[in-house]
């Protein structure tokens, strides 16, 4: 194995080597006044439990991902894993409009107005209570006001870009 190293690492080699990290799969929503959005994400994370918060990085490519700060709101969806389809769509394979990727399931509205997905492991409702911009993503961090949990099953993960069940 070589040891790569620098100032600067090369984009490709960080993003292979980040390949090799297994990760929950979510789909990440917004709706309100600035309007409804979705995408599938990895980088979720907790953040305290004291109040609890959790943490989303969305990339700064997609104009869309705006909506999530400004709308104040969002739920993360922890997906299980017969809900690939709906985690492809929501990546953006297929090219689907929003409102043909949230057809593709069943959605509930949480008190935030945020759409929580019908059958995940568990979703979270939060309120933005920071959102930032560090190199190529926005980082939002949201206090949870509410949440859904589901019986265990088997959980959707990402891994080498492939998608695994554990």
């Amino acid at each position: 194995m070589d040891l790569l190293t620098g100032p600067l690492i090369d984009r490709l080699d960080f993003r292979n080597a980040m390949s090799h990290f297994a990760a929950a799969v979510h789909i990440v929503t917004t709706d309100g006044r600035f309007g409804l959005r979705g995408t599938t994400v990895t980088s979720v994370c907790s953040v305290s439990d004291d109040p609890p918060t959790l943490l989303v990085c969305l990339n700064l490519s997609s104009a869309g991902n705006d909506r999530f700060s400004e709308n104040g709101a969002f739920a993360v969806n922890v997906l299980e894993a017969g809900q690939e389809a709906v985690a492809r769509a929501f990546a953006g394979e297929g090219k689907l409009p929003v409102e043909e990727r949230f057809a593709m399931a069943g959605w509930e509205t949480a008190a935030t107005g945020a759409p929580m997905l019908k059958g995940a492991l568990a979703s979270f409702d939060c309120r933005v209570t920071d959102s930032r911009i560090v190199a190529t993503h926005r980082v939002i961090i949201g206090e949870v006001v509410g949440l859904k949990v589901a019986p265990a099953a088997p959980s959707l993960l990402y891994k080498e870009r492939q998608f695994h069940s554990l």
